[in-house]
């Protein structure tokens, strides 16, 4: 194999490591929003952190809201229970790089709901607004671990990966494939 070709498939240990120590890191800290996230005042509470966001939004963005409210209201603690067990979930995945395609596709569609709604897609939108919220940033973070495989550095994919089968594509793989 050419010598260029293979530099950019076999990755100094040194990068790998730190590719792993970043997946791991984002996954102790979805483990712990996860633990908060199972705690009874998340579950007690979950409507009116939707409500909070309502304030100062433009009518399209409130109706928006709206929605989510009346939807979660039907039942506020199974809404709660699923977004507790959707960021343990991820929590696990990101710990452990298993299943990471799924994980982080799972993890970016969470992270925008959660910018969508109880972040308010980062608004109110006024004059002085300096943030636009949390939730997309942590988009464009699984996209980046998707992008380097970061299941295979240090992970279980790289254990896994060969016996999926046709559900592979879950699992990252291997640099330089296609």
């Amino acid at each position: 194999m050419d010598k260029k070709i293979n530099d950019t498939i076999d990755q100094p240990k040194w990068r790998s490591r730190m590719i792993a120590f970043t997946r791991i890191a984002f996954g102790l800290v979805w483990s712990i929003d996860a633990f908060f996230k199972w705690q009874p005042a998340f579950a007690n509470n979950f409507v009116s952190y939707l409500q909070e966001t309502f304030s100062g939004q433009p009518p399209l963005m409130q109706s928006w809201l709206t929605f989510w409210i009346n939807l979660v209201n039907i039942d506020p603690h199974l809404f709660a229970r699923i977004i507790a067990l959707s960021e343990t979930s991820i929590a696990i995945g990101l710990l452990f790089g298993l299943f990471s395609n799924l994980d982080y596709a799972g993890g970016a569609l969470l992270a925008l709901v959660i910018w969508a709604v109880p972040e308010g897609m980062g608004g109110p939108y006024t004059a002085g607004a300096t943030d636009i919220g949390t939730g997309i940033i942590y988009v464009f973070g699984f996209l980046g671990l998707y992008l380097l495989s970061a299941g295979q550095h240090y992970g279980l994919d790289k254990i896994i990966r060969p016996k999926l089968g046709k559900w592979r594509f879950l699992s990252s793989k291997p640099l330089g494939h296609e």
